[in-house]
């Protein structure tokens, strides 16, 4: 079979905790991500194309710069110079630059998809490397399921308690700074690791939706002030979020524009997205089930 399909779902940062700034200049930090099973990219792999990539979709056009997925085939080209490559062909459906990752789950689309068309060499890459080598959210968004992320980002710990959940993802669809995160880290301005930090990292158990709402507020994401004073429409969003029925949780994903609600179902969670859209037409809204484990991720694969 010559063509590989893999999904690219939006990562979400439920929770992100900034627990200093390491030695090296880099942050380290721990998060509880999940993937959106209904929100993502979509990612083609044609091993009987010769090797480049190409874009479509709504957002292809917003891409700058160099596609992170022309620096992973040539990654995985030195990696393995027997490796079977292709066309990649990259279905633009997330913002870009939107802080739920969709660069890197791109860029994990296409090593799960190289990986699939090359059964007999598989074992031979060290494809956590690899994915670490592109970008924090690389190894996660490979992994797709829900995880604590930790460190800065080579750190995967399975979160396989996480209740089924659904949630809105909501962008503004506003121009951001092509430093945006950097931007962000530096008005955190965090204070160094300690000496003797030791990193402690467990998959949480929640009895009950009131405990995973207490975990949330007990772990705001670190970087949400800093990213309101990038990108100050999201102080907008999320209050539009917090006015809408049977929410659970909100907050900002990553360094975001991108914000998130949490509901108990589905159909909550495309009640309050349908609400939104009608009242902010301009903003980006998806509603979505979220991705649990590796039951849920099969079902990408085709």
């Amino acid at each position: 079979m010559p063509i590989f399909s893999e999904f690219a779902p939006a990562k979400i940062n439920l929770t992100l905790e900034v627990l200093g700034k390491r030695a090296d200049g880099f942050h380290e930090l721990a998060s509880l991500v999940a993937f959106a099973r209904d929100a993502g990219d979509d990612v083609t792999l044609d091993t009987s194309r010769p090797t480049g990539s190409s874009v479509v979709g709504p957002f292809g056009a917003t891409i700058a710069g160099k596609n992170l997925i022309d620096v992973t085939l040539g990654k995985l080209a030195a990696a393995d110079a027997g490796l079977v490559l292709g066309h990649v062909t990259l279905t633009k459906n997330l913002p870009v630059a939107a802080g739920i990752g969709g660069g890197s789950a791109d860029a994990a689309a296409v090593l799960r998809a190289v990986r699939r068309a090359n059964p007999d060499r598989a074992e031979r890459i060290d494809w956590q490397s690899i994915a670490l080598s592109l970008g924090a959210d690389v190894p996660v968004c490979l992994f797709s399921q829900s995880a604590i992320m930790g460190g800065i980002g080579e750190v995967v710990v399975p979160a396989c308690s996480l209740s089924p959940l659904a949630v809105v993802l909501v962008n503004p669809r506003v121009p951001v700074p092509a430093d945006k995160t950097a931007q962000v880290f530096r008005r955190l301005n965090a204070r160094p690791l300690p000496a003797d930090f030791v990193r402690q990292l467990w998959s949480p158990f929640f009895e009950s939706p009131g405990g995973f709402r207490r975990y949330m507020a007990e772990r705001p994401n670190a970087l949400e002030s800093a990213a309101m004073e990038v990108v100050p429409e999201i102080a907008a969003i999320k209050q539009a979020l917090l006015a809408t029925p049977r929410v659970m949780v909100s907050g900002v994903s990553g360094g975001g524009p991108t914000c998130f609600a949490v509901y108990e179902s589905l159909t909550d969670a495309q009640s309050a997205g349908d609400h939104i859209s009608a009242r902010y037409p301009s903003w980006w809204v998806a509603a979505s089930r979220v991705v649990r484990n590796a039951s849920d991720v099969t079902a990408y694969i085709s």
